[in-house]
């Protein structure tokens, strides 16, 4: 599928995958931006919204969270680590699996997280516009196939 998808690129499909991109990167600078602003690095912000951002009744633990940041279980172990000594998050054993510890955050951690979240849902609503184009154009390139 991929060599026959390759013969089909247009000089178009570049410009809106280079757009994407470019979109993409300006949205993660400013997250970049933002979480420092708020006192937090980025990975730990990524971190604390991916714990929020658990289903309910679903704990969080640290596998879950070294899949859901894309990092090595022993990373997100120190992530989680420096996330509890700054006041972040606790951790907990399961109490329906003793051999689990769960993650939660703190009311520290939920007035940043409510913060940061805000200004991110604000950039993104204005972003919108851009990606629902340029995605669009992406989808109907597909359909030319």
């Amino acid at each position: 599928m991929v060599q026959s998808l390759e013969k089909t690129l247009s000089q178009a499909d570049y410009e809106a995958l280079a757009t994407l991109r470019y979109t993409l990167r300006k949205f993660t600078d400013f997250s970049t931006s933002a979480a420092h602003e708020a006192g937090l690095p980025p990975q730990q912000h990524q971190a604390l919204l991916a714990i929020k951002g658990s289903r309910p009744g679903e704990a969080m633990t640290i596998g879950m969270l070294a899949e859901r940041l894309l990092i090595a279980p022993h990373t997100a172990t120190e992530l989680v680590g420096r996330l509890i000594d700054a006041g972040y998050a606790t951790r907990n054993t399961d109490p329906a699996d003793k051999r689990r510890q769960t993650l939660q955050l703190t009311q520290k951690s939920e007035d940043v997280l409510h913060r940061l979240s805000a200004i991110h849902l604000v950039e993104i609503r204005d972003m919108a516009p851009k990606l629902i184009e340029i995605l669009t154009r992406l989808q109907a390139d597909v359909g030319r196939e």
